[in-house]
């Protein structure tokens, strides 16, 4: 029998908050305190983020302009250079423990592509990789970013796709350190309406639970608080 993905759309949330949480999930995973993998989806305020192989150069406003701008800015631990988080963009956030599945971050990468990829195709976009790059493409033009972060094999961190994002933000950066690269959203790419998040969301989740071979499993966000307390759970045992 499958097992579970439990899942959860936060809405619109502080990215602090988010990573708050993330980090306490994970942890939980770590210790066994959550039994079943874990996928949150979220809106953010804008943020600009700056992963361990960010450069100096690829931040292209100083702080004070950025809070001016009401942008604001985290250095964080997952892969990657730097990348916007916005109103208009559905994040997510797996926490799989890999040891469950294949203990292989590149693997794993593939995947989370593979998944938005899916996603993407059933509006009929085809979509792609760029090779020596992570993330998603529609032919030049970059409509997803990824970047995460594991310990003892479990994840967190993960992807952002544009959904019906202001792209000028990303003129404040060199996305992903990309020099050149065009970004674009499902807005931009579909010649109908723009798909709503709700929307994307759920096509999202079921792309990732056939992907990881998972059955997704909607949870509040009351329960998700239970469900990562480490020591209540612990308390349980």
């Amino acid at each position: 029998m499958p097992s579970t993905l439990l899942v959860a759309n936060l809405g619109l949330q502080s990215y602090s908050d988010v990573l708050a949480l993330q980090r306490e999930a994970a942890h939980a995973r770590i210790v066994g305190a959550l039994d079943e993998d874990l996928l949150l989806l979220v809106e953010h305020p804008p943020v600009i983020t700056l992963g361990r192989s960010s450069k100096t150069g690829h931040l292209l406003a100083s702080p004070d302009y950025l809070s001016q701008r009401g942008v604001e800015l985290y250095e964080v631990e997952r892969g990657g250079d730097v990348t916007f988080h916005g109103p208009g963009q559905l994040v997510g956030y797996p926490i799989l423990d890999l040891k469950r599945h294949k203990r292989d971050l590149h693997w794993y990468l593939r995947q989370v592509e593979e998944l938005l990829i899916r996603a993407l195709a059933s509006y009929g976009l085809q979509c792609r990789r760029e090779a020596g790059y992570t993330g998603v493409w529609i032919d030049d033009r970059k409509i997803a970013s990824i970047g995460v972060h594991a310990r003892d094999w479990v994840t967190w961190h993960g992807f952002a796709l544009n959904v019906s994002t202001d792209l000028r933000f990303f003129e404040l950066i060199v996305p992903c350190g990309i020099q050149s690269v065009r970004m674009t959203s499902l807005r931009d790419e579909l010649s109908a309406v723009s798909p709503s998040l709700a929307d994307v969301a759920d096509r999202v989740t079921s792309s990732a639970g056939d992907v990881f071979g998972l059955v997704p499993r909607t949870v509040t966000a009351s329960e998700l608080t239970a469900l990562c307390s480490v020591p209540a759970l612990q308390a349980q045992r």
